[in-house]
């Protein structure tokens, strides 16, 4: 509420309030007394109807929260609008992308098409295919687009996923398609495309001239912030980790296959993402179940490894010694 706020009253500063809040987050991780410790893991069978609920009510939020923005957006000027863009794109990037991963894993449909709206939302659809029938069973290998691999700094990483996973998702749909015997009319993926296209040749068709090209402008750029992000993320959470082949047998995903972080200022934002190894030995566990295991550790937590990512110097500087001290088994720094 705090965010849709900020875009009515307070739009100028959106941008900057933005930033404050993400460096404020990454500084809480680093100082805070017992900020590295996220509350312990509820036990195995626990009822997840609150959790859910919150995942679900959180739909409609961001639903209000990029209609406010096109509002705002329409009524400023451009670099006022561009700024709103990356606000919003921010929160519908670390709180809605995340909210759509966690759904994506539930096994109740609705969860499910709560997550396809919230990633049609944000134009990148085909992350509800790749994810789970592409990262999941590929993580940490060479052939995932969404692992970073040892010396590869951000920027060479980015190109590469965008496109990468964007190919694997419409390979995998096709082949999910043709084994099924079905076809692309009843395909979620097509669905969710034609959806984020519909919007935009809406706001075309509703508003006129330099109206249209802002508010259109908006939602596209608040799209790419969102997955962008992301694809950050991505490049934090398994970089330079592989899982060895041998005898053309790839080594099952384990523990020492993901970085991980516990820090609890980030991790209340991101449904335990950050509790990184569990989710992926464990993908069907609710995030207020997964474990903090003790696999490689990051320096700190997403929000101020992002900044770090953004500097290659310094991110290998940080990353590279903790990669040495796994290959040579020795104890990782918490």
């Amino acid at each position: 509420m705090l965010s849709i706020y900020s875009l009515t009253v307070l739009p100028t500063h959106s941008a900057a309030w933005t930033l404050a809040i993400w460096w404020g987050i990454a500084l809480i991780d680093i100082a805070m007394p017992g900020g590295k410790r996220s509350p312990d893991a509820l036990p195995a069978g626990t009822r997840m109807t609150y959790f859910s609920t919150v995942l679900r009510l959180y739909v409609l939020l961001q639903l209000v929260l990029i209609a406010v923005g096109m509002h705002a957006a329409l009524r400023a000027d451009w670099p006022t609008a561009l700024g709103l863009a990356f606000s919003v794109g921010f929160i519908t990037g670390s709180q809605g992308i995340t909210f759509a991963h966690e759904l994506g894993h539930s096994k109740s449909k609705i969860d499910r098409v709560c997550g396809w709206v919230l990633m049609s939302s944000v134009c990148y659809g085909h992350f509800m295919v790749e994810h789970y029938r592409g990262h999941h069973p590929r993580a940490a290998t060479q052939v995932d687009p969404a692992t970073s691999r040892l010396g590869e700094s951000l920027y060479q990483f980015l190109p590469r996923t965008l496109w990468g996973s964007l190919q694997s998702g419409w390979q995998l749909e096709g082949q999910r398609i043709s084994q099924m015997k079905t076809s692309w009319l009843r395909s979620p993926l097509a669905w969710s495309t034609a959806a984020s296209l519909t919007v935009i040749v809406a706001i075309a068709l509703v508003f006129t001239g330099q109206a249209a090209i802002k508010v259109i402008a908006f939602f596209v750029l608040q799209s790419i912030v969102a997955f962008v992000l992301l694809e950050i993320v991505n490049y934090i959470e398994h970089y330079g980790l592989q899982r060895k082949t041998s005898n053309g047998k790839r080594e099952a995903f384990g523990m020492m296959h993901a970085w991980n972080a516990d820090h609890v200022a980030t991790n209340s934002m991101l449904a335990n993402l950050q509790r990184h190894s569990d989710h992926h030995m464990h993908a069907w566990k609710p995030y207020a179940t997964l474990e903090p295991l003790p696999g490689p550790q990051l320096p700190t937590g997403y929000a101020g490894c992002l900044i770090l990512a953004m500097i290659p110097p310094l991110w290998f500087a940080l990353m590279h010694p903790r990669l040495e001290k796994l290959v040579s088994n020795q104890p990782l720094a918490q």
